[in-house]
């Protein structure tokens, strides 16, 4: 769908909205077309809206709906399951310029914000308050909290201090029809009537736009100190992860590294790595007794076999340790420039039981070497979720195939172990076709059900989550 200058949607919309809120430039329709996410399909918006009130968001929402008009919310569009992939024809709703800090409630440890605020800023502004927000996605320095809150991002420290949807205390959200609906409360705790807040966490943009938050915050994070550890098999790794969780220990983070993974940040020449080691473990404590933990999880990491364990005694060695898992997107980008063809990568996002991590790891090396490809397995062990990342060259469609499939076989490892297709990055387009086969009949027609409760004409993003 094209839209001309005056053509009666874009005259609609600028009844409301100032010139500078509405784009039909190619260059930005094409910028906003889709997400980060690889195998999933994009169309062509027909403009792209960026409202900076609650009110302009409700007139868009009216308008698209008089005119029959698909609506995609994006934030800054980082994710990486196609939920913010345009559909041909519709209003990208770009909520960027939405990025206030309204209210930072220090008695009350709360933060009101709205949804284009980069998630690295408010933890930032509320730093300054003396409190913090711990959830810390990898993007967190671009990603914005509205999207974290529509994809239910988790990061490295939901070991301890738990993932976004156990920050929001509170939405205000304008329906598929233009009204507006507040969910939740301020207080501590509350439970008067459905906990309609959730239904909206990680609900991908299909069920309303949200267009203000109000999440808790905490205490300042204390200083951590961390070790790492390395082992002859992935297994004996996941096997170290659970005895550290079985022992009572709550780790600031807990990060394993398979043996390509390990390889590859080595070959950037982290000290800490050189040698040989098929797997690496990295664990954090921010524990009044941090230095105790870190000495009692390094003894359970060498009854579990390690190799070799290195305890941090200090701030300086903590940040070495850490950096091997930071090295781990600068790792894969350097390996991925020696091989041949266009190649590009996918993170992949599964989660098993604790108690199966190992089992997963294990599989998902045979896969890389069943479809001869080079797939690098990193994730948060202390909970179960991991992301394989697949390198290919894309150029090559048997390399495309085999990419694909290997990615069908990760996900059908994942359900077999009683696990999830997805443990934070969402459902989107690229695992639509899965969630149908995790979720029940039973389970699968509610969410239908519900969808048409709050979006009667579908055009709240359609064809995301469900098919």
């Amino acid at each position: 769908m094209t839209v001309s200058v005056g053509s009666p949607l874009l005259a609609d919309l600028s009844e409301a909205l100032p010139a500078a809120a509405l784009s039909t430039d190619d260059a930005e329709l094409d910028r906003h077309s889709r997400d980060s996410a690889p195998f999933s399909a994009a169309g062509r918006p027909a403009v792209v809206v960026r409202p900076e009130t609650v009110d302009q968001v409700r007139h868009v929402m009216r308008t698209a709906r008089a005119h029959g008009v698909p609506v995609v919310p994006q934030g800054a569009r980082t994710g990486l399951a196609g939920a913010a992939n345009a559909v041909d024809g519709c209003v990208v709703l770009s909520m960027v310029r939405m990025n206030r800090v309204l209210e930072i409630d220090a008695a009350n440890r709360l933060v009101r914000c709205e949804p284009g605020v980069v998630t690295a800023d408010l933890a930032a502004a509320v730093a300054g308050h003396g409190l913090c927000y711990p959830p810390d996605p990898a993007s967190w320095e671009s990603c914005t909290i509205g999207g974290n809150i529509a994809t239910g991002a988790g990061g490295l420290c939901c070991v301890k201090y738990g993932v976004t949807a156990d920050y929001v205390l509170g939405l205000t959200v304008v329906l598929a029809d233009g009204e507006l609906l507040t969910v939740g409360r301020r207080t501590v705790k509350g439970v008067a009537g459905y906990d309609l807040t959730r239904l909206f966490v990680g609900s991908e943009g299909t069920l309303g736009v949200i267009v203000e938050a109000t999440l808790a915050l905490r205490p300042p994070r204390p200083p951590a100190l961390a070790l790492l550890a390395r082992f002859a098999s992935a297994s004996d790794a996941g096997e170290a992860a659970g005895a550290i969780v079985r022992a009572g220990h709550v780790p600031s983070a807990l990060e394993l590294l398979d043996r390509t993974t390990t390889r590859a940040v080595a070959a950037l020449g982290h000290p800490l790595l050189a040698g040989d080691a098929a797997a690496t473990l990295i664990a954090a404590s921010d524990a009044p007794d941090a230095a105790e933990a870190v000495r009692e999880m390094a003894r359970l990491c060498r009854e579990a076999g390690a190799l070799a364990v290195t305890a941090a005694s200090g701030e300086e060695e903590t940040r070495q340790v850490l950096d091997a898992r930071r090295l781990v997107l600068p790792a894969l980008s350097a390996q991925a420039v020696t091989m041949p063809g266009d190649v590009t990568a996918f993170i992949e996002d599964v989660a098993v039981p604790r108690s199966r991590l190992a089992a997963l790891v294990d599989r998902i090396e045979r896969i890389a070497g069943e479809y001869g490809l080079y797939i690098s397995t990193v994730g948060h062990a202390g909970d179960g979720n991991l992301h394989p990342t697949v390198v290919f060259d894309r150029s090559d469609p048997s390399a495309v195939r085999r990419a694909r499939e290997a990615y069908d076989a990760i996900m059908a490892a994942g359900l077999e172990l009683g696990g999830t297709i997805t443990g934070e990055h969402g459902v989107g387009t690229l695992k639509r076709d899965w969630l149908a086969r995790e979720l029940s009949p039973r389970a699968l027609r509610l969410h239908r059900d519900l969808k048409r409760l709050l979006d009667p004409e579908g055009l709240l993003n359609p064809g995301k989550v469900l098919a």
